[in-house]
């Protein structure tokens, strides 16, 4: 009898093979979301299928390497010794109980949401859905998606053979598909907080399927947090992620007045940061990178205007974030300056292109806009991350570049210091260097005259 023959009817029967371990998941995405939530459910015992449209993901996983940097081999192997394993072919989605989503929520050009990895998700694993499986998506997005794509989705495709969305609970029966919204909360680079100490936020369509996700997910989490409907859920991702945004431009406003009127933002708010209440320290930097804190502001702002309401505040703290990398460069451009040299045609190295220290990540990273602006202004640019030995093209970026070594640092006019990677000697960095110029305070332990801070 194969796992869709097998498939639980009830809720309770569902229950119970998350219990004894016996369900089987699929999750979409193996990135950044997606493939450190398999390894937890491995971890746990449960049989994982991991599929992704990359072959060449596919291809390493299922050859057990790795290609995030946190993630070693070990962790691959153990996973497979669990069951795990890797596809394109989105019909093996018959087969399991849970489907959890984690693809990409990116922003068009002009700011509006571009779900075109969501909708092309449904569209492939529609076909393949039965009754008494739970559906959940984890990717960021604007309260509506869960409803407005992938329930609209299901039943669209389940006409053809009879399956639909559940959306009354006045029973344990499965005669139906149950979703839910359960946003991920991954923090890259960060060693301190296990995942399993993460609370999980669940908003099911239906009670079943918030008890369904609850279950699921507190197998592996020491808590769950049930919420009234999905697009609460939603909204309280967006929450989380816009509150981040806007301290953040809070305190990058700041800086640049605290420039000027010579004062060090970065004591300040250590000296604000003593109070024990009403204050959280955010930090200054180049910009904000990441999937979540450059995009969500905007996704909000979009839904928002869906229903009359302009959200002035959050779309400002969008463009003062976005803002940060012309200033870098302005910065950089007014320091060479004094050094009697023009920003064109002036020898600039960038120091780390990932969003984040210590991180292998480029998504919406400040440091290849702060590339492409100082190419545009003439400037012979070079990079250097211990994570990234060549950049191609993105989405946003084309830069075709090969990290350059830190033996010669006296060749160039001035070093840019946009990631803080712990790896860099930055005492060796300002001994060695002309001009450096750090928008992130890596030198603050460096008293210099080379230093600008910016």
């Amino acid at each position: 009898m194969n796992d869709a023959q097998a498939s639980p009817r009830t809720l309770p029967e569902w229950l119970e093979r998350i219990e004894n371990r016996s369900a089987h998941l699929g999750i979409i995405g193996l990135g950044y979301v997606g493939l450190p939530l398999t390894l937890l459910f491995s971890e746990e015992r449960f049989r994982v299928t991991g599929f992704d449209i990359d072959p060449a993901k596919v291809e390493l996983l299922n050859q057990g390497k790795s290609y995030i940097h946190r993630i070693e081999p070990e962790h691959i192997a153990a996973a497979q010794a669990a069951g795990f394993h890797a596809t394109t072919d989105f019909s093996e989605i018959a087969n399991v109980d849970a489907v959890l989503i984690c693809v990409p929520t990116p922003l068009h050009e002009d700011h509006t949401p571009d779900m075109s990895y969501v909708v092309s998700t449904m569209e492939a694993l529609s076909p393949y859905l039965r009754d008494g499986q739970l559906v959940v998506l984890e990717s960021t997005t604007y309260p509506g998606t869960t409803e407005e794509i992938v329930v609209e989705t299901i039943n669209r495709h389940g006409v053809a053979h009879g399956v639909k969305v559940l959306r009354t609970a006045d029973c344990d029966a499965l005669d139906g598909v149950m979703v839910a919204f359960s946003p991920e909360r991954e923090d890259p680079g960060n060693v301190t907080t296990p995942r399993r100490d993460i609370p999980k936020v669940i908003g099911g369509v239906e009670a079943r399927a918030t008890a369904a996700a609850s279950a699921l997910y507190g197998a592996v989490f020491h808590r769950t947090v049930p919420m009234s409907s999905p697009a609460a859920a939603e909204m309280t991702k967006l929450l989380e992620n816009i509150y981040r945004c806007v301290n953040i431009a809070l305190i990058n406003e700041l800086k640049q007045l605290c420039i000027p009127m010579g004062l060090d933002v970065w004591e300040i708010v250590a000296a604000a940061a003593t109070k024990p209440f009403g204050f959280q320290a955010f930090y200054p930097g180049p910009g904000v990178g990441g999937h979540c804190i450059p995009v969500d502001p905007f996704y909000l702002s979009w839904k928002a205007k869906q229903f009359g309401f302009a959200t002035r505040f959050i779309e400002l703290a969008g463009e003062v974030n976005e803002a940060m990398p012309q200033y870098v460069v302005q910065s950089t451009a007014r320091a060479l300056e004094r050094k009697g040299v023009a920003l064109a045609g002036a020898k600039v190295l960038v120091l780390g292109i990932a969003y984040k220290r210590d991180v292998d990540d480029l998504r919406e990273s400040p440091s290849l806009t702060v590339i492409e602006l100082l190419q545009q202004a003439g400037a012979a640019v070079s990079y250097n991350d211990p994570f990234f030995p060549t950049v191609g093209r993105g989405r946003k970026y084309d830069l075709q570049m090969q990290s350059a070594s830190l033996d010669d640092l006296g060749s160039y006019d001035c070093v840019v210091i946009v990631t803080d990677h712990s790896a860099y000697d930055y005492e060796r960095i300002v001994r060695d260097a002309h001009l450096v110029i750090d928008s992130r305070n890596a030198t603050k332990t460096i008293d210099s005259e080379k230093i600008v801070r910016c």
